[in-house]
Formats: structure tokens, sequence, C-alpha cells
């Protein structure tokens, strides 16, 4: 038994940020109702990198759902969002602004429908404010929201992370939001609307750069793989040219001086005394580190409890044996392509089933069985609504 296989989500959205949301929420239990274009169905079904004619990046992102093709600029096929909605726990949906409420599909006409129905809108600037007809994409969010003011070397440009943080993070926004209004129904009896802006979730994760401007009246700057109040926290180039991370604390720091042969010099100080000395500190452990091959730098680490750890390309990660042995690496079967590798859900349950990857839906897979075990159509009136290009 999963946790969450009680509930049913209307899934509208299509892209990266809410279809990875709907994704962990279906991997959880939920039955999740995918809604695509007939004909084309999700964008992302046709993006790089490419399985002949399948898409991994669609893969990524839609295990496990139901997959359904319905026009909503049809009346048939906005018919079948309204009669899903009656049903559904959830909707989640990331259309502009104001394009569901021209079809009649926006949170008012919906949950007078059904007034249990938790309905998530989640745009890149939000329903209302000066950005709220702007368009945008992750790396404008990271952009806008200072992640990416914060990334990259020392003196140099601002850089990008190496995922897309925005989208990834807006899915965890929204699963947690999806979830949080789900609870909030049980006390209520009544659903909610979730208005959910993907900058505003950027904005939301500068926590610690924030609370740096609010103390001090600092604008971070960038660091590179270094950390603004803590020395040492960075990475380090090893003997062999490979890198590793290391991190300590002020409980840390005589082991390490020790392990690295560094002596006393610099002095065993209190870690707001070594953030005074970054350059002597970082230059003493730079070379020292890199007489050591990662291997060794890591092993003689490890024996002293200090933390370090390798920095690992994904083909080293996916190798890792700790990441196999906790069963993050697993695969399924898709029709015409056969076994493909994933990514597993991060959660292992005493008391609930754990999440099992399920392979993604074929574009319109489960719409004849959903619009007839659902919705009680006849399989003639699921003909009409194809001859009419409503499904």
């Amino acid at each position: 038994m999963k946790p969450l296989q009680h509930l049913t989500i209307l899934d509208l959205s299509r892209v990266l940020a809410c279809p990875f949301a709907s994704m962990i929420l279906a991997e959880l239990g939920a039955t999740v109702i995918k809604v695509e274009q007939p004909g084309a169905g999700d964008e992302t079904r046709g993006f790089e990198p490419r399985l002949d004619k399948d898409s991994a990046y669609y893969f990524a992102c839609n295990r496990s759902k139901a997959s359904i093709t319905v026009n909503l600029r049809s009346d048939g096929g906005r018919r079948v969002i309204r009669e899903l909605a009656q049903q559904a726990d959830a909707l989640v949906e990331n259309f502009p602004v104001g394009t569901l409420a021209r079809q009649g599909l926006d949170f008012p006409a919906l949950s007078a429908l059904n007034p249990r129905l938790v309905y998530v809108s989640c745009t890149g600037f939000g329903q209302n404010g000066p950005y709220a007809q702007k368009k945008g994409y992750d790396t404008v969010f990271q952009a806008m929201g200072g992640l990416m003011s914060l990334t990259g070397e020392k003196g140099g440009g601002p850089v990008k992370p190496g995922l897309p943080v925005a989208d990834l993070s807006s899915g965890l926004w929204v699963a947690i939001a999806i979830l949080a209004a789900l609870s909030g129904r049980e006390q209520s009896g009544r659903g909610a609307y979730v208005d959910f802006s993907m900058l505003d979730g950027q904005v939301s994760l500068l926590t610690l750069a924030a609370a740096r401007y609010f103390a001090m009246g600092e604008v971070p700057p960038r660091l590179g793989t270094e950390h603004p109040g803590r020395v040492p926290s960075a990475t380090f180039r090893c003997k062999d040219g490979k890198y590793a991370h290391i991190t300590a604390s002020d409980q840390h720091w005589p082991a390490l001086c020790e392990a690295l042969q560094m002596g006393t010099d610099p002095i065993n100080q209190a870690n707001a005394a070594r953030v005074a000395r970054r350059e002597e500190v970082m230059a003493a452990m730079t070379a020292a580190v890199a007489k050591l091959t990662r291997a060794e730098l890591i092993a003689k680490l490890d024996a002293a409890d200090v933390p370090v750890g390798p920095v690992n390309d994904v083909a080293e990660v996916l190798a890792d044996p700790h990441v196999r042995a906790r069963k993050l690496v697993g695969s399924f079967d898709y029709p015409g392509v056969g076994e493909f590798k994933a990514l597993g859900l991060p959660y292992k349950f005493l008391g609930w089933d754990d999440p099992q990857i399920g392979r993604p839906p074929l574009l319109g897979e489960h719409t004849a069985a959903i619009l007839r075990e659902r919705l009680g159509y006849s399989d003639e009136r699921i003909a009409e609504l194809r001859d009419a290009k409503a499904i």
C-alpha cells in the first residue's frame, strides 16, 4: 500500500516543473491523469535526447502516469476536463495567466462543480504583479531570482548550475503545495486555489544569502565552490587532476591539519579567524591537497572523520556502490525501446510500500479506458469525440 493511492491528480501541465511534481505524486501512489494535446502531446516528447521516436527528456518526468489526449479548444474536450475535475482531488496546470479562464476551466468554474478540488496554477511570475504576463524559462528565473548571481568563480561572470534548478525546485514546491492543501482539506472539507510563481520559488530559496543581506547588508559575491561563512569549504584539485570537496568545522580542523600534514600553520583557530585569513588558509590547503591523489585524500580524511567527497561526474555517481545499494538506479520497459534506466524517488518507507519506478505512458494510451471507466462513456460516444477531434 502506498501513501497517496487514495488520490487522483488531474495534470494539465507540460514540460518540466509540474510534470516532475506530478510524477513524484504518481510514484507515491496517486493516480495521475496527464492531459495531452491530440497528435503532438507534451512538447517534451520531441525534446533531446532522443531515442529514435521517443524522448528521454519526457521519460525523466512522466513515469507512472496515465495519458489521455484532449483538445481543450473543443466543447467536447472541455466537457471531458470538467467531468474529470469533478472526480479529482487536485488539478495542476501551468498555462499562461488567463488561458484556462478563457476556456471556462479555471478555479472558479471547476470548484463550483467540485468544492473539494485543490487547484494549483504554476506560472513564471504569478497571477498578479507587474510581470504577470511576462514569459520566462528556467534560466530566466535563475537569473531574476538571484541564484545565477551567486554562482561562478571569483571575479568571473554569473554561471547557471548544471541542472534546471528553477524547474526542478518548482516541481518540489508544487508537490508540497498540493500535499499541504490536501491535508488542509481534511480539516476544512473545502478545496483551495494555489497561485505559485516560479520566480517566487527561486526568491524563497535565497535563504542564507538573503539572511546575510538582512543581517549585514552584504550582497554575496561569487566564490566558486567556497562558502561565504566557512573556511575551509571548497573544492580542491588533487595530484591526479581529479577534484574533491572538503567542508570542515572547528571540530574537524585539528584532524584536517594533521591528516594533510599542515602542522600548526595555519594555527588552530576558530572559523571566524579562518574566514578572515581565507586566502592564507586556502593557499595552504591547496598546496597540501595537490600532493595527494583523490583516492589518497579521501582515504586520509575519511579515516580522520573529516567531511570530504569526490566531485563525481554523472557516470561516477550512477556507478557509485552506495547509490546502487540505496537502489536509486532502476529501470522500466517501454514499448519499442525495451529496458531504459531511470532514477527512483529518494524515499525508503517503514509502514508504506516504497515508491516503484513505472514506465511513462504512450501518447493517449489511456484515453478510451479513462473515459469509459471513470466517466461512463460508451464506445460510440468515444468514437464521436474522436471524429470531432475533441480527443
